[in-house]
């Protein structure tokens, strides 16, 4: 069975003329026709019938429409996806902050195998403001940064991951799971700053406590953070991905503080032009709830 005839079946029905449809298909109307035709032999049936001016289908014609609509789809679908693969490179350079690559890059790299198994991956990890100017001289390809305002970007939310505060697991606050920001106006804190305005609206919390903590570590990995609290030198505030595998493991306990709980880090995906966009689209299908 010939697509094209298919083709024209589906059209001349949709446009309701064997002429609308071969304008569509760019076809003269008599090439539609013998399409046309030819189906009809091989089905030994009429599809179409003429009510005055009008096309309808025959009754073997409804029957047949929703197999052969099917048919069109598929071909259309699976089309496509050979033609975007074809077009894809062999390989991608993706940059990455330092928290996305030490936390989700992984699961990010084995979806991306799954879906573009002949694609080899080239990760480049730095500062956001880094990777945007990488970006742009088309060094990498595509990047995981930080929330940002670039109109000579396109961005797409990757992730929102909530900065909740962490403390060691015999830590008093850690019982309780939650509590207020006075409750740490006397704990000493290590403060993981990776320069996102969401930790300017923690700081900005703390500048409006009459008894602020006292900032005893200012540190900008996450890693070295961590360690400061399992080593009860403090406790910090934290993006949720990077503390998952020490809350799991009881090492480290979660503790919800009302006056920060719509506080989040933001992971975007940018990229300058839509030459990658079946990349991208795979990655916002992978877009979870990472810490759940």
């Amino acid at each position: 069975m010939n697509i094209d005839n298919i083709e024209a079946f589906v059209y001349i029905n949709h446009y309701g003329s064997f002429n609308k449809a071969a304008d569509v298909l760019f076809l003269s109307q008599p090439t539609v026709t013998v399409r046309i035709q030819s189906l009809e032999r091989e089905l030994n049936c009429q599809l179409f019938e003429r009510v005055g001016k009008q096309i309808t289908l025959t009754d073997r014609g409804r029957q047949f429409l929703p197999y052969a609509q099917q048919i069109l789809e598929t071909y259309q679908k699976g089309r496509q996806r050979i033609l975007s693969q074809s077009a894809m490179p062999e390989e991608l350079r993706i940059g990455s902050t330092v928290s996305v690559s030490n936390y989700l890059m992984a699961p990010i790299l084995v979806h991306l195998t799954k879906r573009f198994p002949h694609i080899t991956f080239n990760l480049t990890t730095g500062p956001t403001q880094v990777l945007v100017d990488k970006l742009k001289v088309k060094e990498i390809d595509l990047a995981f940064v930080r929330k940002m305002v670039n109109p000579a970007v396109n961005a797409y939310c990757f992730l929102d991951d909530p900065i909740n505060l962490y403390v060691y697991a015999d830590h008093p606050l850690a019982k309780a799971g939650r509590s207020s920001i006075r409750s740490i106006s006397n704990e000493t804190l290590v403060f993981f700053e990776c320069g996102s305005l969401d930790w300017e609206r923690i700081h900005r919390v703390f500048d409006s406590m009459e008894h602020p903590p006292k900032i005893k570590f200012a540190v900008d990995n996450s890693e070295t953070a961590k360690k400061l609290i399992l080593s009860k030198a403090g406790i910090a505030f934290l993006p949720a991905t990077c503390a998952e595998k020490e809350v799991k493991e009881g090492k480290l306990v979660r503790v919800e503080i009302a006056e920060t709980a719509d506080v989040s880090l933001q992971t975007y995906i940018i990229s300058t032009d839509s030459s990658h966009s079946n990349v991208i689209e795979a990655l916002l299908e992978l877009k979870t709830d990472w810490y759940e």
